[in-house]
């Protein structure tokens, strides 16, 4: 008789925590607006220029099944650095790349100068940094960080 309990006891236990295996792969099923890529070294000579600074960005991606309205969403580094979004529309599976630079906002890339003048320098750190995503009512979304001079870029 106490063999069977345990045999039970064992079995709940087992089915528990497959059940909470299934979680995450359930909510990445539903999707999520999420950082994509930090692309924080950009290539080239020209320092400073504004080709430059536009090769500099994060992306974001779109992983639900439906467009998302990215007004009042935030894009900050560890320095305060704030990039927020004006009405823009992101579809369903795409994504939207926040340029350092200025330039004008187009399907697929937004600039950091959109609203507040040109940022006038980079933003990502060439050694580290963190980028965080925050919802239009604050909510931290994403956060994606990198330690590294060996590459130009981290995906998220």
């Amino acid at each position: 008789m106490r063999r069977s309990r345990a045999v039970a006891a064992l079995a709940v236990a087992a089915a528990s925590c497959a059940g909470l295996a299934l979680l995450p792969q359930q909510a990445q099923a539903a999707g999520s607006i999420h950082l994509y890529k930090i692309y924080y070294d950009s290539p080239g000579s020209d320092r400073g220029a504004n080709s430059s600074l536009n090769a500099e960005y994060v992306q974001i991606k779109n992983s639900t099944r439906s467009a998302v309205q990215l007004k009042g969403y935030k894009v900050r580094d560890n320095a305060g650095f704030t990039y927020t979004f004006p009405s823009y529309k992101i579809s369903a599976g795409k994504t939207v790349k926040v340029h350092t630079g200025k330039g004008t906002k187009s399907a697929g890339h937004v600039y950091w100068d959109h609203r507040y003048g040109s940022r006038g320098w980079y933003v990502w750190n060439n050694d580290k940094d963190k980028a965080r995503l925050y919802n239009a009512s604050g909510s931290l979304r994403d956060s994606c960080s990198y330690n590294s001079t060996r590459a130009d870029y981290k995906m998220c």
